[in-house]
């Protein structure tokens, strides 16, 4: 059994962490840190755990804790460990941006890696330090990979994703207002967002110099989630590109190809991620689907911590959809 700290609680990551850890069967929270709610019990900032657990917020930090997960805005966590000086031994699995990219991964002695293990499972099972992928790059190169690692992308890609709500942080905004966000949809940062930096990366880990990603991030009209599309010329058939795709993910446990065309709800609540193909004319169609707080943040970070651990990698992370 591990103790596991968690900075930053009260959002949506933090809460879904605190969900997913009460469950785990190797795992036990040794503190929920909150420079805002000390002595709070965790139940204020998330009344769905109301008669699950009874744990405050504190403002004490377990600097020897066996792993903690810093779910902090961007540039946040950065400052924290600053701060705050961990055992050599203390796992640390950050959930902001801050040591994505390559030439962030080394920060005070310590060597990130990009947690994605569908990319890079042996990296992760040695690591110390873990750099959780955001949501959209994670939806993004999970349907491009197989590509390109067949190097297969030569041409521009077409990528447009659509998001919930949550995606934008449980701090309320013009964008996230019940009035504006109910029956809306709009477009932001388009070909710019903040994510094309680690999935170039992870692209050209495997083929070099890929094609272009024009990306076009959308805000939707619900909640949790995020449907993408990618598209790209493909000169082989649509059985040719699931192969490549079953045999890149046939030892994958939260990535599934889908026979038929899927939908958002599928996946929401659970871990998985469910990839979709369909070809027209010299064009591949690639959907993918997944949770942006679970996949996609807290159930991704948890995935990494059983492959640090040693665990089961679905170890506490067997989660339904409700499609209902």
């Amino acid at each position: 059994m591990i103790k596991a700290g968690i900075i930053g609680g009260s959002g949506y990551t933090g809460g879904e962490l605190i969900r997913i850890l009460l469950n785990h069967p190797n795992a036990e929270i040794d503190f929920v840190y909150s420079t805002t709610r000390a002595g709070i019990p965790v139940t204020n900032a998330h009344p769905d755990l109301l008669g699950v657990t009874d744990i405050h917020f504190t403002g004490e930090v377990n600097l020897a804790v066996d792993v903690v997960f810093l779910c902090l805005g961007h540039g946040n966590s950065t400052k924290f460990l600053h701060e705050n000086h961990f055992s050599s031994a203390t796992r640390i699995i950050d959930l902001s941006n801050d040591f994505r990219l390559n030439k962030d991964a080394v920060f005070d002695g310590k060597e990130f890696v990009y947690g994605l293990p569908e990319l890079q499972r042996n990296k992760i099972t040695s690591a110390r330090y873990i750099a959780n992928p955001g949501c959209f790059a994670t939806a993004i190169e999970l349907a491009l990979l197989p590509l390109a690692k067949a190097h297969l992308l030569h041409s521009q890609v077409h990528v447009n994703a659509v998001t919930g709500s949550t995606g934008a942080g449980v701090s309320p905004s013009a964008t996230t207002h019940f009035s504006w966000r109910n029956g809306n949809v709009s477009w932001y940062k388009p070909f710019t967002h903040q994510h094309l930096g680690e999935i170039n990366e992870s692209l050209k880990s495997l083929q070099g110099n890929s094609g272009e990603i024009l990306f076009l991030p959308m805000r939707g009209n619900f909640t949790r989630g995020i449907l993408a599309t990618a598209y790209t010329p493909f000169s082989g058939t649509v059985d040719e590109a699931l192969h490549l795709y079953q045999d890149f993910y046939s030892d994958a446990e939260f990535t599934q190809m889908a026979k038929e065309p899927i939908n958002l709800k599928q996946v929401v609540n659970t871990n998985q991620c469910h990839i979709h193909l369909h070809k027209h004319n010299d064009v591949l169609l690639v959907t993918s689907a997944i949770d942006n707080l679970l996949k996609g943040a807290s159930g991704q970070a948890v995935q990494n911590m059983n492959l640090m651990f040693g665990f089961k990698e679905k170890e506490g992370l067997q989660l339904k959809a409700g499609v209902y």
